[in-house]
């Protein structure tokens, strides 16, 4: 199957928000407490805005236009990456989801090498992420596509923490997301 990637707008925050219930749901089903400090209501849906008017998510469509999934960069999180780490040589991935319906069809690696591509067009060297320090399936599966653990910072006021990176020149599928 083709996917498609394309800027989000305003009218799919609903549809956002579902996809972030429903990978809330099954991470939780997983074992996993990623992301159980759930963002809802007014806050959650200002904070989709902000990135969306941004420019700084994307979501991606099936071939009759469903979103089957989302991804959102942004800055360094300076609460992990400090200057040692060359911030501005990285493109930062965040808010990563997959629809379940579209579990297992590699949206996942495509998105990632959609990253790789992109930041490798704006001259950065790598491709970077955070996760939460107890999510060691999410860890082992970013491993399996590339990326490398860089360290792990541990902050009081956050459970993410694990960081990780990839040469922006890794690509691990011929295919790829097409413009939509």
């Amino acid at each position: 199957m083709a996917y498609q990637i394309r800027p989000a707008s305003p009218s799919d925050i609903e549809t956002l928000m579902a996809l972030r219930t429903e990978a809330e749901g099954w991470l939780s089903q997983r074992g996993t407490d990623q992301w159980s400090d759930p963002e809802t209501g007014a806050r959650a849906i200002s904070k989709w805005r902000d990135a969306i008017d941004d420019g700084r998510t994307w979501v991606l469509t099936d071939e009759g236009g469903s979103i089957v999934g989302t991804v959102s960069r942004g800055p360094a999180d300076l609460d992990f990456w400090d200057a040692s780490d060359s911030p501005e040589s990285a493109f930062y991935l965040y808010k990563l989801m997959t629809s379940r319906a579209a579990a297992g069809s590699g949206i996942g690696s495509l998105v990632l090498d959609w990253a790789s591509r992109v930041a490798a067009l704006e001259g950065r060297k790598w491709v970077r992420i955070d996760c939460w320090r107890t999510n060691i399936k999410l860890q082992g599966y970013y491993e399996s596509l590339g990326f490398t653990h860089v360290r792990t910072e541990y902050r009081s006021h956050r459970k993410s923490g694990w960081l990780a990176q990839r040469p922006s020149n890794l690509i691990l599928n011929q295919s790829a997301l097409v413009p939509g």
